[in-house]
C-alpha cells in the first residue's frame, strides 16, 4: 500500500527548474535510497514529500492518517527543552495511557473489598487502559526509547538542546524520529557526525526494528548498499528509478550509459553517411529524397546524451625528507580523561592512515596535537624538516561567510600552482564545479556540500606533503567522493584521515589507526574491511576460548562430582554466561514493574470471574474473561521466567 504517491512534481526557484515532471511512489515498509550531485534538489524533494515545502506543479497523495517525518541536515529543535524531553515528546499519548493504568492500579490496591461494584468498574477501566498501552506500542516503549538514545551517543539526555553542537542536535532529532516510528521517515544525511559503531547499529535497527518506510538521502555508500532495496537518482530535475541497492544501481547506470554511448555512436555514423549523401545530391530531389533529407535533419537536431560534470581534484606533494611524522610514547589528555596512551607511530611516504573509533575517544584531538594546537601530556611528536601540513577541519569553521568563493579560496591571488601547472583562479574553481558566475557568490549562502568543496579547493592549492582530513566526506556527493578518492590514491605525500565512511576508507586507507577507548590506540595494516574482519576473528577466537574453558571446567566438575556448585554460571550453550547487553539491562530494570502490572490485571480478571453477575447474561462474557485470564496468567509466568533468567545471568557474570 502506498504511503505517498507523487505525479509530475515541479519546483522552480527563480529561473532555475529544480524538479521537472518527477513521479514516484513509496510503499509501506520500502527502503529507498536517493542519490545525486550536490545542489540537484535532493533535500528539496525530501522537504516536498514531508509537506514542509510547497510544489509549483503536480500532485501529491498521502495515505490518510499516514505520519511522515523529515530529518533535515540542520534540524530546528524547541529552545529550552532537554534532549530527553524532545525525544520523548512523541510518547505523550502513550505516557498518558500508561499513567492512567498506573493510577488505576494504585487505586485498586487501596480499594476495600466491600466496595465491590466500584472495584469491578475500576478493573474494567484498568483493562481498557492496558489495551491502550498495547495499542500505542506496548509496555516497552519507554525502555526502547532509552535504548535508542543510548545507542545514538546522546550522553546527557538531561542537557538542553540549545546548548548542543550541530552534530549532537542531529542525533537528538534522529532519535526523536526513530522513537516516534512514523509511517515514512525521510532522513537527509543521517550518518553525518555518527561514528562507525553507531552507523552499524543504525543499519541493524533499520533492518530489524523499524517498521515504517525509509527514504535515505545519503552519500554513505555502505548504508545504501546494506539497507536500500530501490535507488532513485536525481539529475537535471528528473528522477530515474533503479531496483536494488547501491551496487546494483551502479551496474544498471553503467549499462544505461553504455547504451546511450552506443546510441550516440550510431547517430554519429548515420550523420556522416547522410551528410556525405547530401553533398553528392543535385538540388532537385524527389519525394523519397526529401524524406531522407528530413531524417538526416532530425538526426542533426537531436542532442547527444548529456555528460555529467565531474570534479577535477589534483594535489601535488612537496618534496619529502627522510622523516615525515614520528610519534613516540605520545599521551594525550583532555578534561582529566586519557585519550591516547603511549602511542608510537612512524609515518611513511605515501602512507594513508584511516583513523576510526567512537565519538569522543580522541581522534580529532590527535590531529590537533599534530598541528600544535594541543600540547601532549607526555611523549614526543616530531615533524620532519620538510613536512608541510594541510588541514581540513570537520566543521569547516575557517570560512568567512561574507567572503566570495574566490576570496575564500585564494584571497588576492589571481593564479594558483597545481601539480606544476599554473591556473587562473577562475579556471581552478571551475574544476570544483563553480561556474564563473557562481564564484562571486557569498560563502554564507552555500549548501553544506558546496562549503565542503570550497574547503577542499582551498586545501588543494596549498603546498603540502602531509594532509590531515577530519571527516572529509561529510556533505559531499558521490561523484565528488569518487574524485577525492582518486586524488588521494594518486597523492605522492602522506595522509591521516578521520572518517566514518567505510566505503571511502576501503578505497583510500593503506592502514587503520583504531581508537579502542581508555587511551588504547592500535595500528592495523590494510583497508577498513581487513581491520573489521580481523576484529571479528579476534572476537570469535575469544568466544571460542571462553566456551572451551567453561566446557573443560564442566567436565572437571562432573568428574569430581561438584557440578551443581557452578551450574548457575553456565549458559544454555555450555559457555560462560554472557554479560547483559545495554538493551537487556534496560529490559531487566523494567520487568518487575511489568510483572506487577500484569499481576494486577490477573487479579482484576479473577475477581470478575468470581462475581456471579458475570454469568447473569449467559456464558459469552465469562468465556471471554476466562480466555483473557489465561492469557494474562501465561504472560505473568513468561515475564517472571525472563526476569529469573536475566537475574541469574547478571549474578553469574558478577
Amino acid at each position: 500500500m502506498p504511503v505517498i504517491d507523487c505525479t509530475a512534481i515541479e519546483k522552480i526557484y527563480g529561473h532555475r527548474t529544480i524538479l521537472s515532471d518527477v513521479t514516484l511512489t513509496i510503499r509501506t515498509g520500502e527502503r529507498v535510497g536517493l542519490v545525486g550531485d550536490n545542489g540537484c534538489g535532493k533535500s528539496t524533494l525530501g522537504r516536498i514529500l514531508a509537506g514542509t515545502l510547497p510544489v509549483d506543479g503536480g500532485t501529491i497523495a498521502r495515505r490518510r492518517g499516514a505520519r511522515i517525518e523529515y530529518l533535515s541536515q540542520e534540524p530546528e529543535l524547541p529552545v529550552g527543552l532537554t534532549a530527553s524531553q524532545v525525544v520523548l515528546a512523541s510518547l505523550d499519548e502513550w505516557g498518558a495511557a500508561k499513567q492512567r493504568y498506573d493510577d488505576i492500579t494504585s487505586e485498586l490496591g487501596e480499594t476495600r473489598h466491600h466496595d465491590e461494584e466500584g472495584m469491578l468498574r475500576r478493573v474494567a477501566d484498568q483493562a481498557h487502559a492496558a489495551g491502550e498501552v498495547e495499542r500505542l506500542g506496548g509496555w516497552e516503549r519507554l525502555h526502547e526509547a532509552e535504548t535508542i538514545v543510548g545507542h545514538l551517543g546522546i550522553e546527557d539526555p538531561n542537557r538542553a538542546v540549545d546548548t548542543m553542537s550541530g552534530g549532537e542536535r542531529r542525533r537528538v532529532a534522529l532519535a526523536q524520529i526513530l522513537v516516534d516510528a512514523p509511517d515514512l521517515a525521510i532522513l537527509d544525511e543521517p550518518t553525518n557526525h555518527l561514528d562507525i559503531a553507531t552507523i552499524e547499529w543504525l543499519e541493524e535497527y533499520f533492518a530489524r526494528s523499524f517498521g515504517g518506510a525509509l527514504l535515505l538521502i545519503t552519500h554513505d555508500r555502505y548504508v545504501l548498499d546494506h539497507i536500500t532495496t530501490r535507488t532513485l537518482e536525481l539529475h537535471d530535475g528528473t528522477l530515474d528509478n533503479y531496483n536494488g541497492g547501491y551496487s546494483t544501481y551502479l551496474e544498471a547506470r553503467a549499462e544505461r550509459e553504455a547504451h546511450e554511448e552506443r546510441t550516440e555512436r550510431n547517430r554519429q555514423n548515420f550523420l556522416r553517411r547522410e551528410l556525405e549523401w547530401l553533398r553528392r545530391q543535385p538540388k532537385a530531389r524527389g519525394t523519397k529524397q526529401k524524406a531522407r533529407t528530413g531524417r538526416a535533419q532530425a538526426a542533426i537536431d537531436q542532442s547527444g546524451p548529456k555528460r555529467p560534470r565531474t570534479t577535477d581534484l589534483r594535489l601535488h606533494a612537496e618534496r619529502l625528507g627522510k622523516t615525515i611524522l614520528s610519534l613516540s610514547g605520545l599521551r594525550i589528555e583532555r578534561d582529566d580523561k586519557i585519550l591516547v596512551d603511549s602511542l608510537d607511530l612512524d609515518l611513511a611516504q605515501g602512507e594513508r592512515i584511516g583513523v576510526v573509533g567512537a565519538n569522543g575517544t580522541g581522534k580529532t584531538s590527535l590531529l590537533l596535537t599534530l598541528l600544535g594546537d594541543l600540547e601532549p601530556t607526555q611523549g614526543d611528536c616530531t615533524l620532519g624538516a620538510n613536512t608541510r601540513i594541510g588541514y581540513l577541519d570537520q566543521d569547516r569553521v575557517g570560512l568567512d561567510d561574507d567572503a566570495t568563493i574566490r576570496e575564500a579560496v585564494a584571497g588576492d591571488q589571481s593564479h594558483v600552482e597545481i601539480a606544476n601547472e599554473s591556473l587562473t583562479i577562475g579556471s581552478y574553481l571551475e574544476r570544483f564545479l563553480f561556474s564563473h558566475k557562481d564564484q562571486h557568490m557569498k560563502v554564507g549562502v552555500l549548501s553544506g556540500g558546496e562549503r565542503a568543496r570550497v574547503c577542499i579547493a582551498r586545501l588543494l592549492c596549498q603546498k603540502t606533503n602531509l594532509i590531515l582530513l577530519d571527516e572529509p566526506t561529510n556533505d559531499l556527493d558521490v561523484s565528488t567522493l569518487g574524485a577525492l578518492e582518486s586524488m588521494l590514491t594518486e597523492y605522492g605525500g602522506s595522509a591521516l584521515i578521520v572518517s566514518h565512511d567505510r566505503w571511502f576508507l576501503d578505497r583510500v586507507a593503506t592502514s587503520i589507526l583504531a581508537f579502542e577507548g581508555e587511551g588504547r590506540v592500535d595500528l592495523h595494516r590494510g583497508h577498513y574491511s581487513d581491520y573489521r574482519e580481523r576484529k571479528l576473528a579476534e572476537q570469535r577466537a575469544e568466544n571460542a576460548v571462553r566456551s572451551g574453558t567453561k566446557a573443560a571446567a564442566r567436565t572437571e566438575s562432573a568428574v569430581s562430582g561438584s557440578g551443581p556448585s557452578n551450574s548457575s554460571q553456565v549458559d544454555e550453550s555450555g559457555g560462560r554466561s554472557r554479560k547483559l547487553s545495554f538493551k537487556e539491562e534496560r529490559e531487566l530494570a523494567g520487568l518487575i514493574e511489568r510483572i506487577e502490572a500484569k499481576e494486577a490485571v490477573v487479579a482484576g480478571l479473577e475477581n470478575r470471574l468470581a462475581d456471579p453477575a458475570t454469568y447473569a447474561g449467559g456464558g459469552g462474557a465469562a468465556a471471554e474473561l476466562s480466555q483473557a485470564f489465561e492469557a494474562a496468567s501465561d504472560e505473568v509466568a513468561s515475564l517472571t521466567a525472563r526476569w529469573e533468567e536475566l537475574e541469574a545471568r547478571k549474578a553469574a557474570w558478577e
